[in-house]
C-alpha cells in the first residue's frame, strides 16, 4: 500500500539539511551518518525516531525492505575534491558511495527500489581521474535499474555563499516522466558546460539513458550577505592581528580594502587564506577579499585557513572577525531557531560538510514533487 505521503531515507544526514528543506512535504523513513557529534546535532534538532548512527555499510538490510521514494546521498566528498588528494571514488571517504549502491541494490531485489535517488557532490566529481569516477556514478545507477541526469547548482543563486555542487538525479527505468520534466537538449542556468563536457564523454550506452531536467531559476532574488552578517558583533581582530591578515593581500586585493575605505558608509567581505605560488617554485599564504555580496564556499574547519574571516567596513574603520557558526549556518539556509552545536569546530563542520538548504527544496518543488504526483496519479488510474 502506497503511503498518502511520501517517503525519504537521508544517507550521510549530517545535520539534517535535506530533512529541512523536505520537512513541508514528505515524512521521514531513516537517516543514517557515522559522526556521533553529527548524529547528536541532528537528534536535537529532529528527534532521534529513525535516526541511526553508525557505518552506512553496517546498515540492517531490513531497513529498506519498506516503501520509501525517495533516497538522498550525500556522500563524503574529500577525495574528489580539488582541495583534497583527488583520490577519487576509490579513496577511503568517497568510496562509501559504493555502499550506499549496495542499499540500492538489496532494495530493488526486494521490491522496494525507491522511485527516485538524489546524489550529490563537489564538482570535482566531474573531472576526477579524468571523468572516469563520474562515469562510474552513472554506469552504477544504470546497473541498478536507473536513468539520471545531472545538474551542476551553485547555492549564490538561493544564498549568498558561493557554493557549487554536482546533482545527479535518477528516476527508476519503469517511472513515467510527465511532460516538462525533461527537455531534449541541455539548457539553463544548471546545464553548464562542465556538466555538457561530461555527459559528451559518456559511453553511448549510457548516454543513451541520459535525462536533461528542466529546472528553472529561483523566482525570488538572492538574499544579501550583509543581512546574514551580525555587523556589530564585538569580537573582532586585535590591530596586529588585522595588519597581519592585510599584510597578507596582494596590491590588488589591499585595493579592494581601501576602495571600500574611501567609499564610506558600510561595506560587509569575507576573506579566505589561500596558498598560492609565489612565481619561484614556493607557495605562499595569501589572503583574498571580497566585497561582491557573496561568501566563499565554506569548508569543514581543518585549520584556520578554511575559516572564513568576515571583513566590515564602517564609514572607513576596518575591523574583522571570524565568521560566527551562525552565520555559517545562515549561509546554508538553516533558520536561526537550529540548535548549533556549543563547539566552534564542531558547528561549523556541520555547515561545511552539508548541502544548501534551498537547493534541495528547488529540487523538490519542480522535480521531485511533480513527479511523485504524475506517478500516484498514474497508479490510482490503473
Amino acid at each position: 500500500m502506497t503511503p498518502p505521503t511520501p517517503r525519504f531515507s537521508e544517507f550521510f544526514a549530517g545535520a539534517g539539511m535535506v530533512r529541512a528543506a523536505l520537512s513541508d512535504g514528505w515524512d521521514l523513513a531513516f537517516a543514517n551518518d557515522i559522526d556521533a557529534g553529527k548524529c547528536a546535532a541532528y537528534a536535537e534538532n529532529w528527534g532521534a525516531d529513525g535516526l541511526i548512527c553508525g557505518d552506512i555499510a553496517a546498515l540492517d538490510p531490513a531497513l529498506l525492505q519498506q516503501p520509501i521514494d525517495l533516497y538522498w546521498a550525500s556522500s563524503p566528498c574529500q577525495d574528489l575534491s580539488l582541495a583534497g588528494h583527488r583520490s577519487g571514488l576509490a579513496g577511503a571517504r568517497s568510496s562509501t558511495f559504493f555502499a550506499w549502491i549496495e542499499h540500492v541494490r538489496a532494495a530493488r531485489a526486494g521490491g522496494f527500489a525507491p522511485g527516485i535517488l538524489a546524489f550529490e557532490n563537489v564538482t570535482g566529481l566531474l573531472s576526477s581521474h579524468g571523468g572516469r569516477d563520474f562515469q562510474a556514478v552513472v554506469d552504477a545507477f544504470a546497473a541498478c535499474g536507473y536513468r539520471c541526469g545531472a545538474m551542476e547548482i551553485d547555492a549564490r543563486h538561493f544564498l549568498p555563499q558561493s557554493r557549487p555542487r554536482v546533482f545527479v538525479i535518477a528516476v527508476r527505468d519503469d517511472l513515467d516522466l510527465p511532460a516538462g520534466l525533461t527537455q531534449d537538449a541541455p539548457s539553463g542556468t544548471f546545464h553548464t558546460d562542465r556538466i555538457r563536457a561530461a555527459h559528451a564523454a559518456l559511453p553511448r550506452k549510457l548516454a543513451q539513458r541520459w535525462i536533461w531536467w528542466t529546472l528553472p531559476d529561483p523566482a525570488r532574488p538572492n538574499a544579501a550577505l550583509a543581512d546574514l552578517i551580525d555587523t556589530a558583533a564585538p569580537d573582532v581582530m586585535t590591530p596586529t592581528s588585522l595588519d597581519r591578515l592585510l599584510s597578507l593581500m596582494t596590491a590588488p586585493h589591499r585595493a579592494r580594502v581601501q576602495d571600500a575605505v574611501d567609499a564610506g558608509g558600510l561595506h560587509v567581505g569575507t576573506v579566505y587564506k589561500r596558498g598560492r605560488p609565489d612565481g619561484l617554485g614556493q607557495t605562499v599564504q595569501r589572503a583574498e577579499v571580497r566585497f561582491d555580496g557573496i561568501a566563499g564556499c565554506l569548508r569543514t574547519p581543518g585549520g584556520g585557513s578554511s575559516r572564513q574571516t568576515v571583513l566590515i567596513v564602517r564609514d572607513g574603520t576596518v575591523t574583522a572577525r571570524l565568521l560566527s557558526t551562525r552565520e555559517a549556518a545562515r549561509l546554508m539556509g538553516l533558520p536561526d531557531s537550529y540548535r548549533l552545536p556549543a563547539r566552534f569546530n564542531d558547528a561549523y563542520r556541520l555547515s561545511g560538510d552539508g548541502v544548501a538548504v534551498p537547493v534541495v527544496r528547488h529540487l523538490d518543488t519542480h522535480i521531485f514533487q511533480p513527479l511523485i504526483r504524475h506517478t500516484r496519479r498514474i497508479r490510482s488510474a490503473a
